[in-house]
Order: C-alpha cells, then structure tokens, then sequence
C-alpha cells in the first residue's frame, strides 16, 4: 500500500507529461493546418483570376513552330567561302567597280538569343564612281545570300577629276571599304530546344 500511493502519484504525472505533449502537438497542428487553409484559399483566388488557355492553343503552337522553321531556312546552309568571294567579284565587275577582297575571316560563331549562328566575315575595298558604288551596295544587300549584312562601311572621295569631267555626285570617284558578314543557318534544330 505503501508503494501504491508513490505509484500512483508519478503514473499521474507522467498521464499528464503526456496529455500536455500531445496537447500541444495537436495545437501547433491545428495552427499550421489554419495557415495551410488560408494559402490553400489564396492561391484558389490567384487560380481563379488566371484566364483559361485559348481553345486553339495546339494549332497556335504547330503555326508558331512552323512559322520558326521557316524563318530558320532562309538561313542559306553549307556556304562555302569562296563560292561567297567569287559571287561578291563577279558582281563587282556586273556594276563596274574595281572591288578587292583585303581580309577574310574563318567561319566564327555568333550566338545571338541564345542561338548559335555561324558566320563569315570579310573587308572588301571598293573603288568606282559613287553612283557605282551605291549601285553595287544596293545589289549587296537585296541579292543572294540574304543574310549578308553590311556591319561597316568607310567611303572616301578620291582626290582627282571627276570621271566624265563634271562635278555631279554621281561621277565622283570614291575609295570604299565594307565590312561584310554573312550568317549561315543555326546549328541548333528547332524541336532539339
């Protein structure tokens, strides 16, 4: 009886040690569950106010995709640079001016938006009247290939008479150098991105 007592008495206690550390798990349990609630309610409301996507989302996407596709073909592949050098020289000498290839660059890589492009760049010095000249930038940018950029372009009047012995601008002899780069079609497919 003796020990019944001091029995009784530390099992009560430890009932209550217990009662109070599951008590108290269950509160701070019902606490996060009311914040989880309340995360639950605002993220449905931000769900709400998100428009449903268009009906013709998948038609859209194959537009889209082909429309890329066809903006990367016109991207010209396997140029090679002489062919390049060669086509520059032969309409050089279609419009008359006296052009000579000064430097030419390795193919390189251009990444541009995350693209990787690869490009040939040349310096060509050109020399003719002005109208000349002119006429065969003109030709320069509006042929083949289309991708071909002017980056640079220096023109100096050439010190001297005049062509046909008139002063107009267009008989003006001119000293012309262009910096040239041409963009071949990226390495990169479009369904690999």
């Amino acid at each position: 009886m003796k020990l019944r007592k001091p029995l009784t008495v530390v099992l009560m206690l430890v009932l209550l040690a217990v009662y109070y550390i599951l008590g108290t798990d269950y509160r701070k349990q019902r606490h996060e569950n009311a914040a989880l609630a309340a995360q639950v309610s605002g993220a449905t409301e931000q769900l709400a106010q998100i428009p449903a996507p268009p009906a013709d989302l998948e038609q859209r996407q194959a537009a889209a995709d082909a429309g890329l596709e066809a903006e990367i073909n016109v991207f010209p592949a396997n140029l090679n640079s002489t062919r390049i050098v060669n086509d520059i020289l032969k309409l050089a000498e279609a419009t008359g001016v006296k052009a000579i290839p000064v430097i030419t660059q390795p193919w390189t890589v251009v990444s541009v938006n995350e693209t990787d492009y690869p490009v040939f760049r040349l310096n060509i010095d050109v020399k003719g009247t002005y109208a000349q000249v002119a006429g065969f930038i003109s030709l320069l940018e509006n042929g083949e290939p289309a991708t071909l950029v002017i980056e640079d372009l220096t023109m100096e009047r050439v010190d001297g008479p005049s062509l046909n012995g008139s002063e107009t601008g267009d008989t003006v002899p001119v000293d012309t150098i262009l910096n040239i780069a041409i963009y071949a079609r990226p390495t990169v497919k479009v369904n690999e991105k």
